[in-house]
């Protein structure tokens, strides 16, 4: 199976399971759903193949492809994969079927064609495999901008209050990160000999300057995609406009982009500006690690309170990719993964108590887990896995970065950890007064507060909790996928990691 075109095929298949779901007659939303989800197990299960024939010991980009598309411009489609990427796609296939099942009502109340909301969500899948698979420039361009669009529509067509501010809002922020992009690509093409290959492009020798300037291109996109701190407004605005299972997506997966990007471009193409803007990026992950978690002490709205603790999250990956060590870069890596899979849950089961009560005000609620003390305990376990609790995934990656990066900078690792206080506040504040004790009368007056997880919603979490433990005890699988590709990573901008002296300090090795 090594000579099957798996990154194009899995690009390719969730586009044309779109095109048949949209046009499938508008008055049978059931079949739209049914096709829809089963058309994303077939690409998890592909995905699963690929997962096993992926090579962790041989080389760094595998399951390449390349075919002509601009020859004048040297403009490819060229495919590739390494750990960090084939991670992500992995994400994506476990996500989004269980998102579509989740989402199984959601379009129902927008009065707006349910087949082309689960249409937009296969378009999203398709553009967000791209992204990450293309090992071409422009194309990694054209997939990032394009991916915008199905998410736009799942904000502003079939969002809740204020979704068209929030879903222009988004497309804004993404569009003018972009533009900056854009401007670094077609510099990167002039100064790397007209070709957007990334492998060529990661042997050209560019000036201090210039790769400076291009530099700051790149991650100013990737800053505003990511969210850092100060370019994170757009995201409680979208996250809480969105409807849950489009908003587990966004900040699950489509945020990752960012994170990847730094990886992938920033960091091997402009190493010495990488090395020179580093300061800078700590800070600006160590602010938001606090600043957004002390945000998120204040929310008084479920799903905007869950985006201000993933921008927290972020600035911990941050942090783990800047310290420029192998084992905070496999955290940070780690840390993209374990972040989808805790806040995905904890964003679909937000969406599920909300759905319930009809309202996303936690003041709304209070005492719910004497009605539905399932929804209550998921609710629960989700909390304890985005504030890392020992046992869960999120704190293998945490534990990573914080330990890797106090290696190499003390005052930074020790600063984050404070944000993992700020954590255990927000959350264990979030579930007690949602769920916990006295139980508000009014919520005995919803009918659906009375339901509690039916067997489609315990489909939906099962796997996910179950992800999350596993790889809370056991990450070792995907750890070892990981770690070639980082450490390939580190080779490129000349850092090796600090060694041991015998008196058991550290100190840095020769870079």
């Amino acid at each position: 199976m090594s000579n099957f075109p798996f990154l194009s095929v899995l690009t390719v298949a969730p586009l044309v399971g779109a095109l048949v779901v949209a046009f499938l007659p508008r008055h049978r939303p059931e079949l739209a759903k049914q096709v829809a989800f089963v058309w994303s197990l077939l690409v998890l299960v592909l995905s699963v193949v690929m997962w096993v024939s992926f090579n962790a010991g041989g080389d760094r980009f595998q399951f390449r492809e390349s075919y002509s598309w601009i020859p004048n411009w040297g403009v490819r489609f060229t495919f590739a994969a390494d750990g960090i990427a084939l991670v992500m796609l992995m994400l994506i296939a476990v996500l989004v079927p269980l998102v579509i099942l989740a989402s199984w009502h959601d379009a129902e109340s927008s009065k707006r064609s349910i087949p082309v909301y689960f249409a937009l969500l296969l378009i999203l899948e398709s553009t967000m495999i791209g992204v990450f698979a293309a090992a071409d420039v422009f194309l990694f361009y054209v997939f990032f901008e394009v991916m915008l669009v199905p998410m736009y529509f799942l904000i502003g067509s079939y969002g809740g209050h204020q979704r068209q501010y929030a879903a222009v809002k988004f497309f804004l922020y993404s569009l003018v990160g972009g533009l900056f992009m854009l401007a670094a690509v077609i510099g990167l093409w002039v100064v790397g000999g007209k070709t957007f290959d990334w492998q060529a492009l990661s042997q050209v020798d560019i000036s201090t300057g210039t790769e400076r300037w291009l530099f700051l291109g790149f991650f100013l996109a990737f800053a505003i995609k990511a969210p850092f701190f100060p370019f994170h407004t757009w995201l409680p605005d979208a996250g809480g406009a969105a409807p849950a299972g489009a908003a587990a997506l966004l900040v699950g997966v489509l945020d990752k982009v960012g994170t990847f990007g730094i990886l992938r471009y920033c960091l091997p193409l402009f190493p010495e500006a990488s090395k020179w803007f580093a300061p800078w990026a700590l800070a600006l992950g160590v602010i938001g690690i606090i600043y957004a978690a002390l945000l998120a002490v204040g929310q008084n709205d479920l799903k905007r309170l869950v985006s201000y603790t993933s921008i927290a999250h972020f600035g911990f990956i941050g942090v783990g990719i800047f310290a420029f060590t192998t084992q905070a870069g496999t955290g940070a890596v780690l840390y993209m993964l374990n972040h989808g899979l805790a806040t995905g849950l904890l964003f679909l089961v937000v969406g599920m108590l909300i759905s319930r009560r009809g309202s996303s005000l936690i003041s709304d609620f209070g005492g719910a887990g004497k009605l539905v003390p399932v929804l209550a305990g998921v609710l629960f376990f989700a909390g304890l896995a985005s504030l890392a609790l020992p046992g869960t995934a999120p704190f293998i990656s945490e534990f990573l970065v914080l330990i890797g990066t106090f290696t190499v900078n003390k005052p930074v690792a020790v600063i984050a950890t404070v944000g993992i206080i700020l954590a255990a506040a927000y959350v264990l504040w979030m579930v007690q007064r949602t769920t916990q004790g006295t139980l508000n009368p009014a919520l005995t007056e919803v009918d659906g507060m009375r339901r509690d997880l039916n067997l489609r919603e315990k489909v939906v979490v099962a796997p996910l909790v179950a992800l999350i433990v596993l790889l809370g005890f056991y990450p070792k699988p995907v750890t070892d996928v990981i770690n070639p590709a980082v450490q390939a990573t580190m080779d490129d901008i000349g850092r090796t990691d600090p060694a041991p002296t015998v008196g058991g300090t550290v100190q840095e090795a020769a870079k």
